[in-house]
C-alpha cells in the first residue's frame, strides 16, 4: 500500500504538534486543528477525558465541504488530528468523514494523527493507512485483567474476561501491523496510582507493539476521572524520575502537561527539569490546548479550546473563521490568566487543568526561570 503522508521523519527536534514549533510567543499561531468526529465508543474507561459526552447514537455530521473550506482559511496549519469517542467505531464515519479530511490534509502536506483505542476491526485502519502519520493509542494496563477493570469501569453492561482479553491482545497485534506498515505509533501512559507501580512493564509492552514513542502524561481529574485521586506533586516527581531510570534510551519519550517548571522555587523541581533537558531522546511538550490548537465538533460546528470544558464555545464554523475564533481565545480572560511564556526555558506555562489542580493561587506571569 502506497503511503501518501509527508516523508520528513517525526523526531524529538521535528514535532509539529509542539506550540513553539514555527512560532514565537506571545504571537502564537493556529498551527493545529483537532476534530471530534464521533461521540460513540465501545469502551467506558474510568479516566476518559470526554466520558460525559459519550452517547449511543451520533447526530448527522455537518457537510465535509464546509469543514474543508474553513481549513482552507487557516493559512498556518501544520497538523490535523482526529478524535472522539472512538473515531473508528463506525465504518460509515471512517469513509464519509475521516477519509475526506485525511485526504485533504495529505494533499495540503499537513501531518495527521488519529486517537484510537485500537480495538476496531483492522480493515478500518487499512482504509486510512495511506493518509495517517501518527496513530495515538492509550496503554495503561499491563494485563487483560487490568484492561477489563479500567476500560469497562463505567460500562452499563457486564463484559466477560474472555472478551476483554481478546481486545487486549488485538490492540497489541493491530499496533504491530500499523507500525510494520510505516505508521508512527505513539502510545500514551497516564500517570496515576494504577500505572505508577507498573511503568517498567508498560514501557516494555509499548516497545513490543512497535511504538516509536512513549508518551507520559499525568492524569487530571475531569469528566469520568473527576472522582479519581490524582498523584501529588511529590509522587509525580518520583514517577517521572522512575520513568527516566528504567526507559530504553533508543525510544523517544515525550512528557506532556507536567506540573513542573523552570521557575519553581523548589530545588527538586529544578533538578527534574534539568534532567529532562539533558536526557537523550526525551522531550517535554508544551500543551497545545489553547496555545496553537482548536477543536471542531463536526456535529454542532462549535469550536472550543480542547480539554477546557468550562470554556464556552468560541464560535461556530457555520459563521466564523477559525483564525477569528483563535484570536478571540488569545484575548479571553481565562487565557490571560495562564498566558505566560519564558524564552529562556522555552516554556509556555501551565494549561488551566494544571494550574487549577496544583497551582490555584500562583501567578506564573510574575515568575522567572531559575534553571
Amino acid at each position: 500500500m502506497i503511503r501518501m503522508v509527508p516523508t520528513t521523519p517525526l523526531t524529538p527536534r521535528q514535532d509539529p504538534w509542539e506550540p513553539l514549533f514555527n512560532a514565537t510567543p506571545p504571537n502564537y499561531k493556529l498551527t493545529s486543528v483537532e476534530f471530534t468526529v464521533t461521540n460513540l465508543c465501545n469502551l467506558r474507561c474510568e479516566h476518559c477525558a470526554v466520558g460525559d459526552t459519550l452517547r449511543y447514537k451520533d447526530d448527522p455530521a455537518l457537510p465535509v465541504d464546509l469543514i474543508l473550506r474553513r481549513l482552507d482559511e487557516a493559512s498556518d496549519l501544520l497538523t490535523l488530528s482526529i478524535t472522539g469517542g472512538e473515531p473508528m467505531y463506525s465504518e460509515r464515519t471512517v469513509k464519509e468523514v475521516i477519509l475526506p479530511i485525511l485526504k485533504y490534509a495529505t494533499k495540503r502536506g499537513l501531518r495527521t494523527q488519529i486517537n484510537s483505542n485500537m480495538t476496531m476491526p483492522f480493515s478500518r485502519y487499512e482504509l486510512i493507512l495511506p493518509y495517517i502519520d501518527v496513530m495515538h493509542i492509550s496503554w495503561n494496563w499491563s494485563t487483560p485483567e487490568e484492561f477489563h477493570d479500567i476500560v469497562y469501569a463505567k460500562a452499563r453492561q457486564s463484559v466477560s474476561s474472555n472478551q476483554a482479553e481478546a481486545l487486549f491482545t488485538g490492540i497489541m497485534e493491530s499496533s504491530k501491523k500499523l507500525a510494520e506498515a510505516g505508521v508512527f505509533v505513539s502510545a500514551e501512559t497516564m500517570l496515576n496510582h494504577r500505572t505508577w507501580p507498573k511503568l517498567a512493564k508498560l514501557h516494555e509492552q509499548i516497545q513490543q507493539m512497535g511504538a516509536r514513542r512513549h508518551e507520559v502524561h499525568p492524569m487530571y481529574a475531569s469528566d469520568f476521572a473527576r472522582e479519581l485521586d490524582v498523584l501529588s506533586l511529590d509522587e509525580l516527581r518520583a514517577a517521572v524520575h522512575q520513568m527516566l531510570d528504567i526507559r530504553n534510551e533508543d525510544l523517544w519519550m515525550l512528557f506532556g502537561t507536567l506540573p513542573f517548571f523552570a521557575c519553581s522555587s523548589l530545588e527538586e523541581d529544578r533538578q527534574l527539569i534539568k534532567r529532562l533537558r539533558e536526557a537523550p531522546n526525551v522531550t517535554t511538550r508544551n500543551d497545545p490546548d489553547g496555545r496553537n490548537r482548536l477543536n471542531i465538533n463536526i456535529f454542532t460546528g462549535d469550536v472550543i479550546v480542547t480539554d477546557f470544558g468550562d470554556v464556552e464555545p468560541l464560535g461556530n464554523i457555520s459563521s466564523d473563521r477559525l483564525q477569528t475564533m483563535f484570536d478571540k481565545w488569545q484575548d479571553h480572560a481565562l487565557n490571560q490568566k495562564i498566558n505566560c511564556f519564558c524564552p529562556i526555558a522555552s516554556c509556555a506555562g501551565p494549561n488551566l487543568l494544571v494550574a487549577n489542580t496544583y497551582y490555584p493561587e500562583t501567578n506564573f506571569t510574575e515568575r522567572k526561570a531559575l534553571v
